[in-house]
């Protein structure tokens, strides 16, 4: 097998073998190991980027939309799952004292009982209500007033509370 020692041609990137003139045919197969820069390609054009930057925002417009209805329904399922909590202290606080907790002493009485380990606060920060008697012939009421922190409502403003079960 024969070694042939190359050189690159000025100006053109290609490997020619040693010894040859630039006008002569190469009877020589030769690749390059490693492609040279093209001048003036440098990096990426602004309108590449714009382009790249437009389908980012695209795709986290797409995942916002459906990720932000997501977050409302896990607060009003962790709501709903606390108050059902709160009213089952409240049964166990009733099995052992045969009465329920008065309004005054309302929920912190479950607390302070230790039927419940402690009281939450709803997913928007605001503090469950305790009501006894509860609204339409309950014997009482625990409930949440929704994002709004105020009674009433409608969809994640609306109340959530015991009445619902």
């Amino acid at each position: 097998m024969r070694t042939v020692s190359r050189r690159i041609l000025p100006g053109t990137g290609r490997w020619q073998p040693a010894g040859l003139t630039e006008g002569a045919p190469s009877t020589t197969r030769l690749r390059r190991a490693v492609p040279l820069p093209v001048p003036g390609r440098n990096g990426f054009t602004l309108v590449e980027l714009m382009v790249v930057i437009l389908i980012i925002g695209l795709l986290a417009t797409v995942v916002i939309i459906n990720v932000l209805p997501a977050t409302d329904k896990a607060a009003v399922t962790k709501a709903k799952a606390d108050v059902a909590t709160l009213e089952q202290g409240i049964e166990m606080y009733r099995l052992n004292k045969l009465s329920y907790p008065s309004g005054a002493d309302g929920l912190q009485a479950v607390v302070r009982e230790g039927y419940v380990k402690r009281l939450p606060k709803d997913p928007w920060g605001n503090p469950y209500h305790y009501a006894a008697p509860g609204r339409d012939g309950r014997a009482f009421d625990v409930y949440s007033t929704g994002a709004d922190g105020r009674e009433g409502g409608e969809g994640k403003d609306a109340d959530i509370g015991n009445w619902e079960a």
